[in-house]
């Protein structure tokens, strides 16, 4: 229960920072073909990095759930 929380809670952050990144265009408050204003600077930094952190959280989370698999398997043998 604990793993489905905490991997639902990594979705919605990486989820929201890839709206962060995208919600300056998608809104409209970018002029188009302008110079980034200062908020669009802002939402791109915080959202590419949220979005990286958890991205890179869940990878780390796949990797130990797969070897975690991988051990279970080996003792099942022996």
């Amino acid at each position: 229960m604990r793993a489905k929380l905490g991997v639902s809670a990594l979705v919605l952050l990486f989820l929201g920072g890839l709206w962060l990144v995208a919600a300056p265009f998608a809104v409209g408050y970018q002029p188009r073909g302008a110079a980034y204003v200062d908020a669009t600077v802002n939402d791109l930094w915080l959202g590419g990095s949220i979005a990286g952190v958890s991205f890179v959280a869940l990878v780390v989370y796949a990797a130990d759930a797969l070897r975690d698999l991988a051990r279970r398997g080996k003792h099942a043998d022996a």
